[in-house]
């Protein structure tokens, strides 16, 4: 939340993050012991081997029949053991006392709503509207609201005019894979949002394959930059990844491989379906995997079932 609303950048090794955690236990039945008072951690890895470990500590102290003493403790990490800094026996040996000057500080009302009002909408409520307005499930609206960057991202791809589905798809699967082996941030990611959303676009128009769409993103995130996402077009030509349009070139490649395959075909018609994924197989091969594979199947279903 605190990185969320922008009031701390969250970088908890250079000690951006901080915090204390009391501890104290009973036996079943009983009212909560001692507390001692675990100060200054700085990783969520960091407080709960601290907190296990003063767990265990005062429980074999009440075992052996030993008192625990109200304290001020440190965790050491690389021993994974916390140690007294000083004790305090009760409230006053912490010096509780009003200062003169500091006056009561009453916050308006109004001023509490008028902050409210400014605040950005916060990850599960984003969350929540990714499902509701989306579509999204609950389990990809989350993670696409691990941070505000993350978010930021999906907004913009949609906003260019991604589907939100494949733009969930593509940033929670591909481009997350490639951030977490580069040890980056989305904002480091080296395809743009509009350019994932003309991608996605040209995945939704035919104009070039899912195996295609993940040539050209790698070719895209190679050369990085954030270029406009008129590279995408540029690319697609380049490369030439755009899928036949011409249906007759495409018939003429399906005549062909059934002409060269006598034996698929009859093990098609025997009812052995492999045979005709081994078709659809070759047809690819043989366009160089610029085929329309829907197109593929249904030309090659009219040529053996028709």
């Amino acid at each position: 939340i605190v990185t969320w609303i922008g009031i701390c950048d969250g970088n908890m090794q250079e000690g951006s993050f901080r915090c204390d955690a009391n501890v104290s236990v009973r036996r079943p039945g009983e009212k909560l012991g001692t507390r001692r008072e675990i100060k200054n951690l700085n990783s969520f890895r960091f407080m709960q081997q601290a907190i296990d470990y003063e767990i265990r500590w005062q429980i074999e102290e009440l075992e052996d029949g030993r008192a625990i003493q109200q304290a001020t403790v440190l965790f050491d990490p690389d021993t994974g053991e916390t140690r007294a800094m000083r004790t305090k026996e009760d409230a006053a040996d912490y010096r509780y006392f009003p200062d003169p000057d500091l006056p009561p500080l009453v916050i308006a009302s109004d001023w509490i709503e008028r902050v409210r009002g400014e605040m950005p909408e916060l990850p599960r409520a984003m969350a929540e509207r990714y499902v509701q307005s989306h579509g999204l499930s609950t389990y990809d609206a989350t993670q696409l609201t691990q941070s505000v960057a993350l978010a930021r991202y999906f907004d913009a791809a949609v906003d260019a005019g991604a589907a939100p589905k494949p733009a969930s798809n593509w940033i929670t699967g591909e481009i997350a894979r490639r951030l977490n082996a580069q040890d980056i941030g989305i904002e480091q990611a080296p395809v743009s949002a509009a350019q994932l959303a003309r991608l996605i676009g040209r995945i939704a128009d035919g104009t070039i394959s899912n195996n295609a769409a993940r040539q050209l993103f790698d070719e895209l995130w190679k050369q990085g930059g954030q270029a406009a996402p008129d590279a995408v077009d540029a690319l697609i030509e380049r490369l030439g990844l755009k899928q036949m349009s011409d249906s007759g070139a495409l018939e003429a490649i399906v005549d062909e491989v059934l002409a060269k395959n006598e034996k698929n075909i009859a093990e098609y018609r025997s009812g052995k379906d492999k045979a005709f994924n081994a078709l659809v197989g070759q047809v690819m091969k043989a366009s160089q995997g610029k085929a329309n594979p829907a197109q593929v199947n249904a030309l090659l279903k009219t040529r053996l079932d028709g």
